[in-house]
């Protein structure tokens, strides 16, 4: 009862605190204009992140020190860049590379093992095994970071995988308690009524947060368990990570530099192809493409929930998965820049 209380406590505080933000403009639609004003010209406060970070300390302040400095420091350099008082996206990078790696290294965190013996073998070495985390962790926050760029489209996925996690009861595995997963799914069903509405954007904040807690969530589960094939959670997560590596390599094709943000991701192409296809206005437009690919996805983490032991399952969706998004991306490339 005392919890349900603070639930909508705070789902209020959220509602009044945005309203304020935006009346008074205090987190200006400035960082990622080529991205965010895409889909739509008004300023809207990237203020989601604000939201999540008391939610996350408060259900992990009992538990870890190195967690919490992390998810804080994470938080603020998202912050910094809303508020454009930190725009070089080299130094953001490597203010991540050393925020999480100074985590890894003092919660000794790291994944041990991939089910495949010469890598297992290397990662037996912690230095080895250091490096590999840190490299999962970087690409899924800054691959979260690039999918920001429809309404719902990161609260919605990451609220499937919360789901999808729950239901096969892996959070037993994890330290956060079974009520604190339900105050996460609200607080993010809740944001996600928010962003569709237009409201509020994650902004670099929100989404920094949400693919660092994540990530690190899904490795703790694992090594706690080893029920379940690390594909899994290679799978669950594969949409924002390869969408960065997918870009990081057609901008070196291109001859562009990888950290130069551009309109060719594959929601954009989706996006306009929608919108032009079906003149259907930027909002709907918006909200369409997000729920296909959330659909699409969901239907996918559903079918694999079904074998999550099968090694050889999970990692023939994750192929699958590129195949459709590579001839997706194809063709919705040539029907926008023919």
């Amino acid at each position: 009862m005392i919890k349900t209380i603070i639930i909508l406590f705070y789902i209020f505080i959220i509602y009044w605190v945005n309203f304020f933000l935006t009346k008074n403009n205090v987190i200006p639609n400035y960082t990622g204009n080529l991205h965010q004003k895409f889909f739509n010209k008004n300023k809207i406060q990237l203020s989601g992140g604000i939201f999540l970070l008391p939610v996350l300390v408060f259900i992990n302040y009992d538990y870890s020190s190195e967690f919490i400095l992390a998810i804080v420091f994470i938080f603020i350099l998202g912050l910094l860049s809303d508020l454009s008082l930190f725009s070089s996206a080299k130094a953001r990078f490597m203010f991540q590379f050393i925020i999480i790696f100074l985590f890894l290294f003092f919660s000794e965190t790291k994944l041990t093992s991939l089910r495949i013996d010469f890598i297992d073998f290397i990662l037996e070495n912690n230095i080895s095994s250091l490096i590999f985390t840190l490299f999962c962790l970087m690409i899924l926050v800054n691959g979260t970071n690039f999918i920001d760029g429809l309404n719902g489209l990161v609260l919605n996925y990451y609220l499937v995988i919360t789901l999808i996690i729950f239901k096969l009861g892996l959070f037993e595995f994890s330290k956060v308690e079974i009520n604190d997963i339900y105050l996460i799914i609200i607080i993010l069903f809740y944001l996600t009524i928010l962003n569709f509405l237009n409201k509020l954007y994650l902004g670099d904040s929100g989404s920094y947060l949400l693919g660092f807690v994540m990530g690190y969530l899904l490795i703790d589960i694992y090594e706690s368990s080893y029920i379940f094939s690390p594909y899994f959670i290679a799978l669950l997560l594969w949409y924002p990570a390869f969408e960065i590596l997918f870009s990081i390599i057609r901008k070196m094709i291109q001859k562009k530099s990888p950290l130069k943000p551009d309109n060719r991701h594959l929601h954009h192409l989706l996006f306009s192809y929608i919108k032009i296809k079906n003149r259907f206005k930027n909002i709907s437009s918006n909200n369409l493409t997000s729920f296909l690919i959330i659909f699409y996805n969901m239907f996918i983490f559903i079918i694999a929930s079904f074998r999550v032991n099968f090694t050889i399952f999970q990692v023939s969706l994750i192929l699958l998965n590129v195949l459709i998004y590579l001839s997706l991306y194809i063709k919705l490339n040539r029907v926008y820049f023919k």
